[in-house]
Parts: C-alpha cells; structure tokens; sequence
C-alpha cells in the first residue's frame, strides 16, 4: 500500500474511495482508478492482497455502520486531503421466495443493498458541496432493470438503488456534484466461478450461461471498471442522474 499515483490520468490528482474493494468488480476499479493517477481509499469487510498498491489506505468495516462510515470517510478527508469520487460497490445477494424470507433477512438486504449506498453517500456529499464538485457512481445490477424470478428481494433494493441514485443526482446538480450508477450482468467475479465449480458439470453450466448472452460471452470486472472511470471523470462532466447497463444487450431481449 502507499505507493505512489501515477503522474498523469483521467484522475489525477483526485482522491477516490471505492467501498466493496478487497475483490472483484471493486478491486478492478480502485486498480485502475489508481492506475490513472487517483489516490483510492479502499473499504470491504475482506481485506486486499497484502501489499496491494492500489490502495492509499484501505478500511476494513460494514457499510451498514453510518458511524463507522462516517468516521471512515471524514478519516479519508483529513489523510488524503479531499474526497473527489465515490464508487459505492458493496453489496450482497440475497435470493428467497418471498414467503420463506425473514424479517431479519429482508432487512438485512435493505441494509446492505441500499442503505450502504446511503450512508456512504451522505457522508460525502457535505465534502464535496465544500469543494463544489464531486462524482458518486453506485453499482446497480441489471436486476434494478428486469425482474428475474428468484431473485426477490435482491431486485427490490436494486430497483431503489437506481431510483435513489437519479434523485440525488438532481438533488445537488447546481451544486456541482453528480450521481450515476452502472447496471452490471453477469460478471465473471470470484462468486460466478464458484458458482460455476459448484455445478454438476461446471463446462455445461459456463457454456449455458454463455449461450444466453448475445455476445456469447461474459462480462470481465474490468469492462465495470472502465466505466467506473469514464463516469468519475471529468469527461462526464454532463451525466447526471443515469444509469448505464453492462451486461452485453441481454436486458433487452424479451426471452
């Protein structure tokens, strides 16, 4: 960790935090936003490979815990001077018939799925609105966009994810900071490969799901991550309030 950004990027000279860091779409994320110049503070409950240099400093902590947040964040702002993006990529899955769902369960999802979002963002909106610029992206998924049966009530938080991501987005637009979130398909992150291990025959399930995406392929975390960046940049300077779809044209077919 500590080492130094790279002189010149998309980001430089800009402090990044990207929570849901230690693996996966985020890890690809705070890589490359470090590789293009931004001091990246990382946040997971997991911990990154020991001596991972993307990181400028890294938490580890539960995006339900506003205090924690909150104390991470003002942390950040005081170490690396400045909070200037937010990618909030935490999350969990949560798949059960509707009925056999807990109280604890269905709350626990709300909490992670988007009161994690939430708390992250309120703690650094107040930085931001003092730097009069700032650029949150939220990671959706494509479940905030169609209802896949059996995915309830993950979809139900992603749905709300993307509702409260345009609403801040014009909230605090004249005020220079914008909200966007990314919808992401089927990745092949760390939990897609054990998923596929899992099956009977792991080829025929890779094949299967492959077979359902009009590329014929699945999505790489870096393909998130160059979106991720593109959005936290001053490029998108004039996006606000959107939410782009990662998952190869398979939301738009009608089977």
């Amino acid at each position: 960790m500590n080492a130094p950004p790279e002189p010149t990027g998309r980001l430089h000279g800009k402090v990044a935090i990207v929570t849901g860091a230690a693996n996966g779409i985020g890890h690809a994320i705070a890589t490359l936003f470090h590789a293009h110049g931004a001091l990246v503070a990382g946040y997971d409950l997991g911990a990154p490979p020991q001596g991972d240099p993307a990181f400028a400093l890294f938490q580890q902590g539960d995006v339900t815990d506003a205090d924690a947040v909150s104390a991470f964040v003002e942390h950040v702002a005081q170490a690396l001077g400045r909070v200037d993006v937010l990618v909030s990529n935490a999350g969990m899955d949560v798949f059960s018939p509707p009925l056999e769902l807990s109280a604890q369960t269905w709350q626990r999802n709300l909490d992670v799925n988007l009161g994690g979002h939430w708390n992250f963002a309120r703690a650094v909106v107040p930085h931001m609105l003092q730097q009069g610029a700032g650029s949150v992206v939220n990671i959706a998924s494509v479940h905030g966009h169609r209802i896949i049966q059996g995915a309830f009530p993950y979809n139900v938080a992603k749905h709300a994810l993307i509702g409260m991501t345009k609403a801040l987005g014009l909230e605090y637009a004249a005020k220079g900071l914008r909200f966007n979130s990314i919808s992401p398909g089927l990745i092949l992150v760390d939990r897609i490969e054990r998923w596929f291990d899992a099956q009977p025959d792991p080829a025929q399930a890779r094949q299967e799901q492959e077979a359902l995406l009009p590329p014929k392929r699945i999505g790489e975390p870096s393909e998130v991550a160059q979106t991720a960046l593109f959005l936290a940049s001053d490029e998108a300077r004039f996006i606000n309030a959107a939410d782009i779809l990662i998952d190869g044209g398979r939301s738009q077919l009608y089977y």
